[in-house]
């Protein structure tokens, strides 16, 4: 698999990683041993980077892949972790003797004794604009706490902001065929800057995989129930703000604009494929709960150039039926 440097991290790592807010169990059970078996196919299938967060299972996936870490010390896994979600959404919680405790914790969960990348996880946006939060981070790189930092952001004015900061070394956010924003700005900014990009969502919460119809249930547990409206956190984190019955319609189009132009790939493989071929991406992070999702999507980082026929497809669709629903809101 084709890698790349993150960012101002300076760390190669593949254009394909791995998300894991799955393995927190947040999305329905996840057994350790088949959280385990996920981590296991990644790696093999030359995954390099995996991302989690303080909160997935409330530290749970850190765990995991602090284990994994372990029993791995020489692969060359790259680990991004995030903060901020503990505590209520306010600026005046982001300071840095936060800071200090969020990165004790997350570094006990993974084992180590130095954060490879910490992320501020979608904090309110005022939190871009304050000097101090910046300076902040900044601490904790010179004390050797964290040897980067970037931040995970819901909106492209949240993204351009945190790039003008001298230190960040990565911005995390949401870019697949539903959510095309960022490709005009932000990917141009991050890549003028040297400021890596870590494109989550990739298959806007499975709706890209084209398996859904308008009649599919979630479980009670899945964001994709409970979060359909913003009810728990930012409405653009499920489904990609695409509501789910003009979703389920838009990747029908997609499905059969891959079967004619790609058709070696599954759906879900030309999401991933097409997302971590935009100019300025360094790795997307699709999330897995199989060994099998798990090597089907790393396959998709040694998927040919899709070409403009499919990428001219992939606008169409966007234009046609999912650009009303969230260009103007991210």
């Amino acid at each position: 698999m084709e890698q790349r440097v993150l960012g101002r991290t300076g760390r190669m790592v593949s254009v394909v990683g791995l998300g894991t807010w799955q393995l927190g169990a947040d999305w329905g059970e996840v057994s350790d041993a088949d959280a385990r078996a996920v981590l296991e196919a990644s790696l093999e299938a030359g995954v390099t980077f995996f991302d989690t967060a303080d909160v997935y299972g409330d530290g749970r996936s850190e765990q995991l892949i602090g284990a994994f870490l372990a029993d791995h010390a020489d692969a060359g896994i790259t680990v991004a972790t995030k903060m901020g979600r503990r505590v209520d959404q306010v600026p005046e919680n982001y300071v840095l003797e936060n800071f200090r405790e969020w990165t004790d914790r997350s570094r006990r969960n993974l084992g180590v004794d130095r954060l490879d990348l910490v992320q501020l996880h979608c904090p309110p946006t005022a939190v871009y604009s304050q000097d101090e939060v910046f300076d902040a981070l900044d601490t904790l790189v010179a004390d050797g706490v964290t040897a980067a930092y970037g931040v995970s952001v819901e909106t492209v004015d949240e993204a351009l902001a945190a790039i003008s900061r001298p230190g960040l070394a990565t911005v995390q956010i949401i870019l697949n065929a539903f959510r095309l924003k960022p490709l005009e700005k932000v990917l141009p900014a991050a890549s003028d800057a040297g400021v890596g990009i870590i494109a989550r969502v990739p298959l806007a919460s499975g709706l890209l995989s084209g398996r859904y119809t308008k009649d599919t249930t979630f479980p009670e547990t899945d964001h994709r129930n409970y979060n359909r409206n913003g009810e728990s956190f930012d409405v653009g984190e499920t489904f990609s703000g695409v509501p789910f019955e003009v979703g389920v319609e838009a990747a029908a189009e997609f499905t059969e604009l891959v079967r004619t132009t790609l058709p070696e790939l599954t759906p879900a493989q030309a999401a991933i494929a097409w997302v971590w071929q935009q100019p300025g991406v360094s790795t997307v992070i699709p999330g897995a709960r199989t060994p099998e999702q798990a090597r089907l999507n790393a396959a998709a980082g040694s998927a040919r150039v899709l070409g403009p026929l499919f990428t001219s497809g992939v606008r169409e669709i966007y234009e046609g039926t999912i650009k009303e629903h969230v260009h103007d809101r991210w």
